[in-house]
């Protein structure tokens, strides 16, 4: 959506390239709470929306600018 790398995601997030990695691990705990809070935080700035499950699975959207 945004065409970032995981250099520009953890640059934005403040938290390593490693860390970025294990948060798209689909396993729970492989990134600590605090560190996906800041990865999202990160991506909302930037205009992504988190939209909740609606019963066909949570998703995302892009902002209208």
């Amino acid at each position: 959506m945004l065409d970032w790398s995981m250099t520009d995601l953890s640059t934005a997030a403040r938290v390593s390239v490693s860390t970025v990695q294990r948060a798209e691990e689909r396993q729970p705990q492989a990134a600590s709470n605090s560190a996906r809070a800041a990865i999202q935080t990160a991506l909302e700035v930037c205009g992504v929306k988190f939209l909740p499950d609606d019963g066909d699975g949570p998703g995302l959207r892009l902002k209208r600018r």
